[in-house]
C-alpha cells in the first residue's frame, strides 16, 4: 500500500515575496485617494512659512521663484522615478522595499531607522509644532514661550564647525497642542484604512482649493502697485551666476560669500521641505487597488497639481508684498516678504489683501493644512515599521494588526510616543533641517537602486517605465548631491548629526541581524 505524497510547496523568493501585495491588508485606496495622500501629505504648513527664510537667503525676487522651480523638478523627476519601483512592487514599506531589493537588507534597514528616528517621525513633530504656533493666532496663551514644564536649557556644545544643543526642552502649550494633535490622529488611524483614508480627502480637497482660492484672488485681484514695482521692476537683481550671496556657516559661525548655485542649494531646505513627502502613498502600496496603474499615476498627477500650486503662491507673494523689507516695519508692506510676522508670509499677504479677517481665514486654512498632513504622514508611516518587522528588522511585535480593522496598532503607537518626544526636544527649524539632508540622501540611494534593478532584473515585470530614463533620474542623482554637499559645508550644525544618524544604524543593523539568528542576508 503506497501513500501519495505531495511535493513541498516552493518557498517564495525575496523578489517574489516583495513584488506582490501583502494579503492580510485591506485594498481600499482608489487612485483618487492615492492621489490625495500624495498632495495631503505634501501641502502641510512649509508653502505659507518658508518664503519669508528663502527670501533673506537668496535676496532676489528670481531666486525665490528659482528656489521653488528647482525643488518643483526635483519632486517631479522623483515621483516618475518611483513610479516605476511603485508597480514593480506594490507591498506595504515601499521605499523601504526598493532600497532592500536593490541595494541589500542593509540599505533598507538604514532607510527604516532613519525613517523612524528623523525624517517620518521629525516631519511629524514639525508639522505639529507648526499647528501649534498658528494656533497662538487664535488662542494666544498657545506659545513656545508659554511653559508647562521646563526641563532645562541645553547649552551649545562646539564640535568644530558643529553647533550641537543650544535649545529648550520641556512642554510649552505650542507642543503641547503638537503632542495633542499626533495622539489624536494616531489613535483615530488604529480604526481602519478607510477612516484614515476619509479623513485624509477630506482635509485635502478642503486644502487644495483653499490654495487655489488664494492663488486665484492674489493674482488677479490682490495686486500692490507698491510691490509689483519694486519685485517684477528688479526681478532678475543679483539673480546672474557671477552674483555674489553672504551665507553664514553653522550656527554663530562667519559669513561668507558664494555664487548663485550654491545658494540656490542652501535654499532647497525649505523649498524641498515643503514639497516633500510624496513618496508617502508607496509606503501604503499594500493597500491600493490595481496598484500598477494607480501608484505611478497619483504620484504624477499630485506632485504635478502641488508643485503648481506653491509657484503660483509665490507668484501672489511677489504680487501683494515687496520681497524687502525691515524687520521692526510697522506694517506688512514694511516688512515685506523677508520679515513677515514670525515668516508667516501667507498670513501677511491675506492681511494686506483683506485686513484683520484675512489674516484670521488664512491662519485658519494652514490649520486645516496642518492637520490633515499630519494625518497621512501618520498612516502612511506606520506602514514602514510594520514591513520592516515582517522582515526581521524591527520589533516583531510591531508586525502586529487590529485583530477587527487590519491596521498596524502596535506600529502606529510606536511612531506615536517617539514623534511626541521629539515635539518637546527641538525646534521647528532644527527639525526641518535634519529632515532634508537625510531625505535627499536615501533618495539619492532609491534612484541609484532604480538603475542597479535595470541591470540585475532586466527580465521584471514593469507595467510602467521611468519617464526620461536614464536621463532625469541621473540629473536628479547629480543635483541632489551637489545640495547635500552643499548643505554639509553651510549647515553643519544640522546635517552631520543628522548624517551620523544613518551611520549608527549600520552596528545596529548587524547587531539585529546576530539577534535574528543569522535569518537574515548580509547586504
Amino acid at each position: 500500500m503506497s501513500i501519495e505524497t505531495k511535493p513541498p510547496a516552493p518557498i517564495a523568493s525575496d523578489w517574489d515575496i516583495h513584488t506582490h501585495q501583502d494579503k492580510e491588508l485591506v485594498k481600499g485606496l482608489g487612485l483618487t485617494s492615492a492621489t490625495m495622500l500624495v498632495m495631503g501629505s505634501m501641502i502641510g504648513s512649509g508653502i505659507f512659512i518658508v518664503s519669508a527664510e528663502i527670501s533673506r537667503e537668496v535676496n532676489s525676487p528670481a531666486l525665490l521663484i528659482g528656489a521653488w522651480l528647482v525643488a518643483g523638478f526635483m519632486t517631479i523627476v522623483g515621483a516618475l522615478s518611483y513610479g516605476e519601483l511603485a508597480a514593480m512592487m506594490p507591498r506595504a514599506g515601499g521605499q523601504y522595499v526598493y532600497l532592500r531589493e536593490a541595494l541589500g537588507p542593509l540599505w533598507g534597514f538604514l532607510y527604516g531607522w532613519t525613517l523612524f528616528l528623523v525624517i517620518q517621525a521629525g516631519t511629524i513633530a514639525a508639522v505639529g509644532v507648526a499647528f501649534g504656533k498658528f494656533s497662538g493666532i487664535f488662542v494666544p496663551s498657545i506659545s513656545s514661550s508659554n511653559w508647562v514644564l521646563h526641563f532645562w536649557k541645553v547649552p551649545p556644545i562646539h564640535i568644530g564647525p558643529v553647533v550641537l544643543g543650544n535649545m529648550d526642552v520641556g512642554l510649552n502649550t505650542q507642543n503641547f497642542v503638537a503632542i495633542l494633535v499626533v495622539v489624536v490622529l494616531s489613535v483615530i488611524n488604529v480604526f481602519g484604512l478607510k477612516t484614515g483614508a476619509l479623513i485624509q480627502n477630506i482635509f485635502t480637497f478642503a486644502k487644495v482649493s483653499a490654495l487655489l482660492g488664494f492663488g486665484l484672488v492674489g493674482l488677479f485681484f490682490g495686486r500692490n502697485a507698491q510691490a509689483v514695482a519694486a519685485n517684477f521692476g528688479n526681478f532678475w537683481h543679483d539673480a546672474g551666476l557671477s552674483a555674489q550671496h553672504a551665507v553664514q556657516v553653522g550656527a554663530g559661525g562667519p559669513m561668507v560669500m558664494v555664487g548663485t548655485l550654491t545658494i540656490l542649494a542652501v535654499a532647497q531646505v525649505g523649498s524641498l521641505f515643503s514639497s516633500d513627502s510624496w513618496n508617502n502613498v508607496t509606503f501604503t502600496a499594500g493597500e491600493v487597488k490595481n496598484p500598477s496603474r494607480n501608484l505611478p499615476l497619483s504620484l504624477a498627477l499630485g506632485t504635478g497639481v502641488v508643485i503648481t500650486l506653491y509657484l503660483a503662491c509665490n507668484f501672489v507673494y511677489l504680487n501683494v508684498l515687496p520681497l524687502d523689507g525691515v524687520a521692526n516695519g510697522a506694517t506688512v508692506l514694511e516688512r515685506g516678504i523677508k520679515y513677515a510676522s514670525e515668516d508667516r508670509v501667507s498670513t501677511a499677504v491675506m492681511t494686506q489683501m483683506f485686513g484683520s479677517a484675512g489674516g484670521l481665514l488664512m491662519a485658519f486654512a494652514i490649520l486645516l493644512s496642518s492637520f490633515g498632513c499630519n494625518n497621512g504622514l501618520i498612516l502612511a508611516g506606520a506602514r514602514v515599521y510594520y514591513a520592516m518587522a515582517k522582515d526581521g528588522l524591527f520589533f516583531r511585535s510591531v508586525a502586529r494588526l487590529h485583530p477587527k480593522y487590519k491596521t498596524p496598532v502596535v506600529s502606529l503607537m510606536a511612531q506615536m510616543v517617539w514623534t511626541c518626544v521629539l515635539c518637546v526636544s527641538g525646534s521647528y527649524g532644527d527639525l526641518l533641517n535634519y529632515v532634508i539632508f537625510a531625505v535627499l540622501v536615501f533618495y539619492i540611494l532609491t534612484i541609484v537602486g532604480l538603475f542597479v534593478l535595470r541591470r540585475t532584473r532586466p527580465d521584471a515585470e514593469r507595467p510602467y517605465r521611468a519617464i526620461g530614463y536614464p536621463v532625469l533620474p541621473a540629473v536628479y542623482i547629480v543635483m541632489a548631491l551637489f545640495i547635500d554637499v552643499v548643505l554639509l559645508r553651510y549647515k553643519p550644525q544640522f546635517t552631520w548629526p543628522g548624517l551620523i544618524i544613518v551611520l549608527l544604524g549600520i552596528p545596529v543593523y548587524f547587531l539585529w541581524s546576530r539577534r535574528a539568528g543569522g535569518a537574515l542576508r548580509s547586504a
